[in-house]
């Protein structure tokens, strides 16, 4: 029997942690998983949000995706509005519509791993500004401002982020999950068009200098104002300025002095709202306080609210709809023509076919090492501990990206592959060195050893950093899972493995 070390220990102990961390605690639950909800609708306003687990509508239980369809099939047939009841694990909602609810559901994932578009299916697109270099915070911004544009459209499950290249050239990697590549393309390949009317007047338009600037990430001129209970559960407020040209306040103020006033017990209105216009599609209706009527001002305050079953979720939901309007407001002032660099494609059947096919190579190598270790050193401990070491490996890797919320793509599996790679070779340095001579002692042998990884670590390690770079971010997966594991395996795999072939030895 081996007595076990600390770093054994240490080792069996984050194993522990990284399954906790990849299949969380055992939820027994049946249902089907909201994965998105389209903002402003009846299901919106009723409460259903993206996350919650629908397990019964109109007391029919939901076990699956199929149960879902079977339970709404023919209830809207008519033109007629129809009381609909879905139960979640955190409300019971009540739905008047006659039109099914908008939202999308699919099977309560297993795990908590994340996997990337190479696996799930969708399209992807690289894109640049059109005859414009631009800085890196220019190109955050315009990250957020295509992510709020696709938002518009209702669809979820997109990832919009800034990338950059060897040569500093800047750029946007979109990805959504489920689309073509004509959806991506119609949605992003086109310059956004703004406008904020009243009584169906063109106060200003995005683009033309409408707009000077917006106050964002300063509390002097924006935040949440208040939270407080409400029908549905809560309601925050929110609040910032918006600073317009001498033309747009000039515009204001002849539009406005000739509507009329509604008293209210929230305050006293103009009789017609600001409405914002996002190609042509209304995004958000803003009431105009009285105090304007007529006024040239270029400040004006513009003023929402978001609601929530709770206050935390009222107020997460309240800050997210001012950073989107406030996103949509500055496209006025990022006028900026988007060309598509690369655009393409996977299907999810393809991206399933991936992953079998990966399973089954991984399979077939973990055999063929156990095979040629076995043979080569006549010893099942030593065998053994080198492949559960290994395997080890690959479940701390996982671990780590289902904590950090790390997709998992091709070039991520292709790293992890490496680490594996990299990490039998220097296992078998380990063995080799406690079986060479009889000069040194066992001990002195490990520490030559783990020089020779060390020396190793630091050589891949320094190469992986351009790669997080490198062909405009793609390979980052690559790098990123690579980085993770060669790193898990210094501090935690190696060390544990040189112990334990240390007491197989003795």
């Amino acid at each position: 029997m081996i007595k076990l070390t600390w770093k054994i220990w240490l080792l069996i102990v984050v194993i522990l942690l990284s399954l906790l961390s990849i299949f969380g605690i055992p939820n027994f639950q049946k249902g089907v998983v909201i994965t998105s909800v389209e903002a402003n609708s009846t299901a919106f306003d009723s409460g259903l949000r993206k996350g919650q687990i629908i397990t019964e509508i109109d007391g029919s239980k939901i076990s699956n995706v199929a149960d879902f369809g079977l339970a709404l099939e023919g209830k809207f047939d008519t033109n007629q509005s129809r009381k609909i009841i879905i139960k979640t694990d955190k409300i019971e909602a009540v739905l008047f519509s006659n039109i099914p609810p908008q939202i999308t559901v699919s099977e309560i994932p297993q795990t908590n791993i994340k996997t990337g578009l190479d696996l799930s299916g969708g399209a992807r697109a690289l894109v640049q500004a059109k005859d414009k270099q631009l800085s890196s915070s220019e190109v955050s911004d315009l990250a957020d401002v295509i992510n709020n544009r696709i938002n518009v459209y209702g669809i979820e499950d997109v990832n919009v982020v800034p990338i950059s290249d060897l040569s500093g050239n800047n750029f946007i990697l979109v990805e959504i999950a489920g689309a073509t590549p004509k959806d991506l393309e119609n949605l992003i390949s086109q310059q956004g068009k703004f406008e904020a009317k009243i009584a169906n007047e063109t106060i200003f338009i995005g683009g033309q200098n409408g707009v000077t600037s917006v106050c964002k990430n300063d509390a002097r001129c924006a935040g949440i104002e208040n939270c407080a209970p409400s029908q549905s559960g809560y309601t925050c407020t929110f609040r910032f300025t918006v600073y317009l040209s001498q033309e747009a306040a000039q515009k204001h103020a002849d539009v406005t002095k000739n509507l009329g006033v509604n008293v209210t017990p929230q305050g006293n209105y103009l009789t017609k709202p600001l409405d914002l216009y996002l190609d042509d599609k209304i995004v958000e209706t803003l009431l105009i306080s009285d105090s304007l009527k007529g006024r040239v001002t270029t400040e004006i305050a513009i003023s929402g609210s978001g609601s929530g079953t709770t206050s935390e979720e009222a107020y997460n939901t309240a800050q997210q709809q001012m950073h989107n309007l406030q996103t949509i407001l500055i496209t006025g002032s990022l006028p900026y023509k988007l060309e598509i660099v690369k655009l393409d494609t996977v299907s999810p059947n393809l991206g399933k076919d991936f992953t079998r096919a990966i399973f089954i190579a991984g399979i077939a190598s973990f055999l063929a090492v156990s095979i040629i270790i076995f043979f080569r050193y006549k010893k099942i401990k030593t065998s053994l501990a080198l492949l559960l070491t290994s395997f080890s490996e690959i479940i701390i890797i996982l671990g780590i990206a289902a904590l950090i919320k790390w997709n998992i793509d091709l070039p991520g599996i292709a790293g992890i592959l490496a680490t594996i790679g990299t990490g039998v070779d220097q296992q078998i340095v380990v063995i080799d060195e406690a079986k060479h001579g009889k000069i040194l002692s066992l001990k002195e042998k490990m520490k030559r050893a783990f020089a020779i990884i060390l020396g190793s670590y630091f050589t891949v390690f320094v190469s992986m950093l351009p790669l997080l770079w490198a062909g405009a971010g793609l390979l980052k997966g690559f790098a990123v899972t690579t980085l993770i594991g060669i790193t898990a395996g210094v501090l935690i795999t190696r060390p544990a493995f040189t112990d334990l072939i240390r007491k197989i030895e003795e």
